[in-house]
Order: C-alpha cells, then sequence, then structure tokens
C-alpha cells in the first residue's frame, strides 16, 4: 500500500467502532439475542467476537512492530464463542473493543515506512506484515456492523 491507500485504510479501521455503536442503537435485549439465521451469531455475540478479535488483533499488530518474525498463532473463535460466556452484557466487551482499537490506531499513525513492511507467519494464513493485517483488519467491524442489522431485522417490532 502507498501512503494514501494506508490512511485510508487507517481513516476506515479507525471509523469501525463507530460503525458497530451505530449498528447497535437503540438495541433491545430482543434484538441482541435475536439470529438472521439459524447458527448465525446474535448481536450479543457478535460484540464480544469484536472484543476478543480486536484484543487478539491489537497484540499481534504490537508483535509485528517490536519482534523480528513473531509467530502470530491463530484461533477458533466458534470456541470462544461457545467457553466464553458469550451471553453476557455487552458493554464491557465494547469497552475492549473501542480502547483496542483506538490505541493501535494511535500506534498505527506514528509508524515509519520501514515498520509497515514489518512482518510475520500467522498460523493459519502465513506470512504476513503489517499492510496485510490492516487489510484485514480495517472492514472487520464494519462487516460485523452490517451483520447487526441483519440480525436486528429479524426482530418483530
Amino acid at each position: 500500500m502507498d501512503r494514501a491507500d494506508r490512511a485510508k485504510a487507517v481513516a476506515e479501521y479507525e471509523d469501525g467502532y463507530r460503525a458497530v455503536i451505530e449498528a447497535l442503537e437503540g438495541a433491545t435485549e430482543a434484538d441482541l439475542d435475536a439470529r438472521e439465521a439459524p447458527g448465525e451469531w446474535s448481536s450479543r455475540e457478535v460484540v464480544h467476537h469484536l472484543a476478543d478479535s480486536e484484543m487478539t488483533s491489537a497484540i499481534r499488530f504490537r508483535r509485528l512492530i517490536a519482534e523480528d518474525e513473531p509467530l502470530l498463532v491463530g484461533y477458533d473463535q466458534d470456541e470462544f464463542a461457545r467457553r466464553l460466556y458469550y451471553n453476557r452484557p455487552i458493554e464491557p466487551s465494547l469497552a475492549a473493543f473501542k480502547a483496542a482499537r483506538e490505541t493501535t490506531a494511535q500506534i498505527l499513525h506514528l509508524l515509519t515506512d520501514e515498520e509497515w513492511d514489518r512482518a510475520g507467519t500467522h498460523s493459519e494464513f502465513g506470512r504476513q506484515n503489517v499492510d496485510d493485517w490492516l487489510g484485514y483488519y480495517r472492514t472487520h467491524a464494519h462487516d460485523h456492523a452490517e451483520q447487526i442489522r441483519r440480525a436486528r431485522a429479524t426482530v418483530s417490532r
């Protein structure tokens, strides 16, 4: 990515929290627990996933910058959803998601050209550099915000 593309990607990444909050605006407990379809995550589960994913991605990003050739270990997101009590209240997970995004964005704005090229190996996806990391996470929250909207749309009013 060139500097202009990176700036656009960072701005989209920074906007992810807002997109999720907007999708959740006015959500009732029924909205939070509705599913788009059987087997899909509820909005509540999506929020907890975003917190877990964001905290994990923030550590991966930091390891890319601070360590030489780190191994970035994948995780089973469905197992997290099953075992980490994704039926709990969402407010702490929203706070964790927001904090991880904000602190990571601060660092993204400070990276040198050399730091953007730093890379490691993801256990599932192979070699990844900071641009690759951002390429995935720039839309992650937006995609889940749309999932929240679709799930909420299934609730009868």
